[in-house]
């Protein structure tokens, strides 16, 4: 089983950026979107799917979809918390023998202006896959806005106060991993080095691979043995981010 998950930062633009001939390339069993950027009125279609949405109430702006070859016996929006539930940041879908959670986490912004409310979030994103991961496995993937480990991003001496690899959010992460959860990639390369899945639009960034790894795939860890790949699909262009995919025994 292959799950993919990518931030397509504009789900309408990646379509004009060959995102359909990815996804016949592919054929992901499960695609996890994140930064749709629309309505579900306004999305364009793919056969053989069936499709959930969460949009933000802010129109143009964040969104999270699944794309799922099988139907989920359930499927639920958001947190249940009315405080993070109106950006469009979570799907989760009930699979029977696992949970599948996609998330686009709040960037932290410039001068950290929404560092409080990130910390918010991260506490309550937590508890919440823990309560899910009580029931049954979990597999969350998405846009997780963190460079956990120095070798997550190019530059990390530079970044060091910046938004995303900040001490605070970096420790969430531990927090995250430390309460039940592996990182998948990580998993299989422990110790490899310029591996990023996003890379700014500015000073070719990406011809340079000065990127950073902010795209995961975490599974309970319980679930680890049965994830027979983790991989990076940095040949992929169409958005700032690349795809990341993992398949599933």
């Amino acid at each position: 089983m292959k799950l993919i998950s990518w931030n397509v930062n504009g789900l309408r633009a990646c379509v004009g950026k060959g995102f359909f001939s990815f996804m016949e390339a592919e054929q992901p069993d499960m695609l996890c979107l994140q930064e749709t950027k629309l309505q579900p009125e306004q999305a364009p279609q793919i056969e053989g799917y069936y499709e959930y949405w969460n949009s933000a109430e802010k129109k143009g702006y964040s969104g999270v979809a699944l794309f799922s070859k099988t139907e989920p016996e359930a499927v639920s929006y958001g947190l249940g918390i009315d405080e993070h539930d109106h950006e469009g940041r979570v799907i989760t879908a009930d699979y029977g023998a696992f949970y599948l959670v996609t998330v686009y986490t709040p960037n932290s912004q410039d001068e950290l202006k929404r560092l409080d409310y990130r910390m918010r979030w991260e506490d309550d994103f937590r508890a919440y896959l823990q309560k899910l991961d009580a029931e049954k496995p979990v597999i969350v993937c998405g846009d997780m806005n963190v460079a956990h480990q120095e070798i997550d991003l190019k530059n990390p001496k530079t970044n060091r106060r910046n938004a995303g690899f900040t001490d605070e959010e970096r420790a969430k992460m531990t927090e995250l991993l430390s309460a039940g959860f592996t990182d998948t990639f990580r998993h299989f390369y422990p110790e490899l080095t310029g591996a990023y899945s996003w890379w700014s639009y500015r000073f070719k960034a990406r011809e340079k691979n000065a990127g950073w790894r902010i795209d995961y795939f975490l599974v309970s860890n319980r679930l680890i043995g049965r994830v027979k790949a983790a991989r990076i699909l940095s040949n992929v262009f169409g958005s700032d981010h690349c795809p990341v995919l993992i398949e599933l025994e």
